[in-house]
């Protein structure tokens, strides 16, 4: 089969592309695709729990770890202990965060309505159904994978 027959080439050749494009636009404001997600992942008053970022947007501990990092020394977050629980961390935008947090918002609403602009709505509606098909059935399979590892660990037996 050539790759360009396959469905996930055209998904990662697409969010490529796409993610070259938001690179591109976030160097022009000293950020990165990765770093606009994360700003954009925090809620605005009330701050977002550490361990709730990396999730909402795909991102491992590790990496999110490092951004956050790099994000309170430039002065764009601060990270606050919850007096509650001492074991969780808040994140909560700066007024620079929140300003970078707007450059980014601005540029994933300007490529939605280019993306609106050129495709019609009721391509958008297709693909919109077929990438939420396509989610739901990747979901799916890892549960199956997650059971039969759990499966071939608790029998010792492989599948």
């Amino acid at each position: 089969m050539r790759k360009e027959k396959t469905v996930d080439f055209h998904v990662k050749w697409a969010w490529h592309a796409i993610s070259r494009m938001y690179n591109s636009y976030a160097a022009r404001y000293d950020m990165t695709m990765a770093i606009g997600y994360v700003l954009l992942n925090i809620d605005l008053e009330n701050g977002t729990p550490a361990t709730k970022i990396g999730p909402s947007i795909g991102m491992e501990p590790r990496s999110l770890t490092r951004t956050l990092k790099n994000l309170e020394e430039r002065g764009w977050i601060k990270r606050e202990t919850d007096e509650n629980d001492k074991r969780f961390v808040n994140v909560y935008l700066t007024e620079e965060g929140k300003i970078k947090r707007e450059v980014a918002r601005e540029g994933v609403i300007a490529f939605n309505q280019m993306v609106r602009e050129q495709i019609p709505l009721e391509k958008l509606v297709i693909f919109f159904e077929v990438i939420t098909e396509l989610n739901r059935m990747v979901d799916d399979e890892n549960v199956k994978v997650k059971a039969d590892i759990l499966l071939n660990e608790a029998t010792g037996f492989e599948l």
